[in-house]
């Protein structure tokens, strides 16, 4: 008989009871929820339909959570796991589901939140697919902790523990990454007794054969045709296969009859403001970090392109030094996952531009930002989901709002 956690609350059920269910959804977390006798109980590794055994771990205050002990009745979406470490690390939530599945409930999940927290009547658009399922990603960073003497762990968070699950190989990373991270883990191990606390690594794809290692270097990439420099270490996109479609789609949305102006705000190093330079006169990035708007100077005189202007702007008065005509304007915003703040949003409404392309990684403050642009003056016309993050729970979303 296990020893029962000392906090843990016996009610409705005991510690470890199994219990049968029919899972009936999947949360945003990737999660399983399903009911017994209207009460919620959460469950990892499974899938919508599927009848499962599960043994509960923790009861809360209006559901428990369970752990999967046998799937009694498979759904026929369910496929075999890329990975041997799925299930066990926290980096990936549906390796088990199909491709065809994971995209159906990204979308389900986008059209909840514009749904429920945007109050928006308003049909979302397909999951936009990414070319590659695995392999895709150019960007991972391993963490690694010091135990003692016994060897180090280097890899992720795990999927049911705070502990770093060791990950020789990533399946989702590129073929360059997962050539590189052998030797990189070798060299971490070699000095691990000298380690006095815990960090982290980063291996970059640059796609030309290249990964870099230092969190501050100045890397430079190709995407579609243009070159990028941005610090290795910082944001930029971890899925380059879907990138240049994902930049073509904002710009078409972008783009109207009248409109003659490009804002691209929270700009970072100009991926948007450059892409869309050969559509509009001018163009003008706006962001709050002075390093990142070296760098977008940088890469506009390094592809040549005139057109555009770099400013940094304070969070305060963000369009301060933006002359455009508000009336012949399209605004691109692509903030952090937490969104937009009230006072950068009151800011874009007085300034008032005749377009807004939302791009957003985090559908559930991209909603909520949504509902406050709808009360004030504009109106949301599509929300299209990209999955540029395959196999985890993670969706892009890009809504495209024009001033009512």
């Amino acid at each position: 008989m296990p020893a029962i956690p000392k906090n843990f609350k016996p009610v409705p059920y005991e510690y470890h009871q199994q219990i049968e269910l029919t899972i009936d959804t999947l949360t945003n977390l990737g999660l399983g929820l399903g009911r017994v006798d209207g009460w919620v109980i959460m469950v990892p590794l499974v899938l919508p339909g599927e009848r499962v055994r599960v043994r509960v771990w923790r009861n809360k205050a209006n559901y428990s959570e369970a752990d999967l002990v046998e799937i009694l009745e498979a759904s026929p979406e369910r496929v075999a796991p890329r990975c041997p470490l799925f299930g066990e690390c926290g980096g990936c939530q549906y390796q088990h589901l199909s491709y065809k599945g994971q995209l159906e409930w990204k979308s389900r999940h986008v059209q909840e939140l514009v749904t429920r927290l945007a109050k928006l009547d308003l049909a979302v658009e397909p999951s936009w697919p990414s070319p590659l399922a695995f392999g895709y990603r150019s960007k991972i960073t391993p963490h690694y902790e010091p135990r003692g003497q016994q060897p180090m762990h280097i890899g992720f968070q795990g999927m049911s523990t705070r502990a770093i699950i060791d990950v020789p190989q990533c399946p989702i990373a590129s073929d360059a990454i997962n050539a590189a991270l052998p030797v990189e883990r070798e060299r971490l191990l070699k000095r691990q007794h000298s380690l006095k606390r815990g960090g982290t690594l980063l291996l970059r794809d640059l796609g030309d054969g290249h990964v870099e290692t230092d969190m501050r270097a100045t890397a430079e990439a190709s995407v579609g045709k243009l070159r990028f420099r941005f610090q290795a270490g910082e944001f930029f996109q971890n899925n380059p296969h879907i990138l240049t479609e994902l930049l073509d789609y904002v710009m078409k949305e972008a783009a109207a009859e009248g409109l003659d102006c490009l804002v691209d705000a929270y700009c970072g190093a100009g991926s948007f403001a450059l892409w869309g330079a050969d559509r509009f006169e001018k163009v003008a990035g706006i962001e709050i970090s002075e390093r990142a708007i070296e760098l977008a100077k940088e890469n506009a005189a390094l592809n040549g392109i005139a057109n555009v202007s770099f400013v940094p702007g304070s969070a305060e008065a963000i369009f301060s030094q933006i002359d455009f005509a508000p009336s012949r304007s399209a605004l691109i915003i692509d903030p952090p996952r937490r969104g937009c703040d009230e006072v950068f949003l009151d800011q874009l409404v007085r300034w008032g531009p005749a377009r807004v392309v939302y791009v957003s990684c985090g559908p559930d403050t991209q909603a909520r930002d949504l509902q406050y642009l709808s009360q004030h003056g504009y109106k949301v016309e599509k929300v299209q989901p990209f999955d540029l993050f395959p196999q985890t729970r993670h969706i892009e979303s890009v809504a495209t709002i024009v001033r009512s």
